[in-house]
């Protein structure tokens, strides 16, 4: 393997400073990459939610082009009349981040790499460890066959203890389409960090649309994983003003409301803690999504 420290670049000396400012205390941190499996936008909204609402500054710039497929993501460009104006590039970074009670700790955001998935990986378990990282949490959607109209469930994992009792919906082995997120847990569970991540359900008929009532429930028990007092700034009036926009939509639709009432029948009859989906039902709907996905990104 090529030197992962030459995947990115150190924000000196705001890197240096952080480390000296936190010696001996042991870090947490967040990671929301983007470009798989993330249903219901969750992990996207709430790294930009921790981004917008939250004092952060770069610690360290990875090297896209390194790492990314532009045939498969192209990055935006702006032409304006005669000539073009702007090119916003594509961001892989890790930022030191204040919480609302003052509390220092790292988010990494970005584009999921599309190769060296295990260098990528090796570099930020590498910094993770220089940085007393004892921590890493991350959420994301998953599309199932759950209702809009009940509380959003979600399925925890962790590297270290088991959340199964927590889990309101248990899954047993499966295999699914892998992830950099899925990698990386895995590596810094290897490495000795405790590494977290909350699968968050959302109803396999709104998966390529913002719900944010998940995110609000994958905000709430980040928030009860981690201890960081993250902000939830306008969360909850999204996700009210969401879901009343999706009930409307289903009002003008008697076949959706035909589906929802299934999926409602289900879930109240089998009891929340029963209600498993089979390993094909979680391929299945995780295929779709995905073939859904290309075509509306042209792939």
């Amino acid at each position: 393997m090529l030197d992962p420290r030459q995947l990115y670049d150190l924000a000196e000396p705001a890197y240096a400073t952080f480390m000296e400012r936190n010696a001996g205390r042991e870090l947490v941190l967040l990671h929301f990459l983007d470009g798989f499996v993330d249903a219901g936008q969750v992990g996207h909204t709430l790294g930009q939610q921790v981004l917008e609402h939250s004092e952060h500054e770069p610690l360290a710039h990875f090297d896209v082009d390194q790492l990314h497929d532009y045939r498969s993501r192209r990055p935006v460009m702006t032409f304006d009349t005669d000539h073009w104006e702007s090119l916003r590039p594509f961001e892989l970074r890790l930022d030191r981040v204040v919480d609302r009670a003052g509390t220092e700790f790292l988010l990494l955001t970005g584009p999921e790499p599309d190769v060296q998935w295990e260098r990528v990986s090796a570099a930020v378990t590498g910094l993770a460890g220089e940085l007393g990282v004892g921590l890493a949490a991350t959420a994301y959607g998953i599309p199932l066959g759950v209702p809009h109209t009940r509380p959003t469930t979600i399925t925890g994992h962790s590297t270290h203890g088991n959340l199964e009792q927590d889990n309101a919906l248990w899954l047993g082995r499966i295999e699914v389409p892998g992830s950099l997120g899925g990698v990386l847990e895995m590596r810094l569970g290897e490495a000795g960090v405790r590494a977290v991540g909350l699968a968050t359900h959302i109803p396999h008929y709104l998966a390529a649309a913002p719900f944010g009532q998940a995110v609000l429930a994958a905000h709430r028990r980040l928030v009860d994983l981690t201890g960081l007092d993250l902000p939830d700034d306008g969360l909850a009036e999204a996700a009210e003003q969401n879901l009343a926009e999706i009930n409307t939509e289903m009002a003008a639709s008697a076949e959706v409301q035909q589906v929802v009432a299934g999926l409602e029948e289900h879930y109240d009859n089998s009891g929340v803690t029963q209600a498993v989906p089979s390993a094909d039902e979680i391929g299945a709907e995780l295929e779709r999504f995905l073939a859904d996905r290309d075509k509306r990104e042209g792939r």
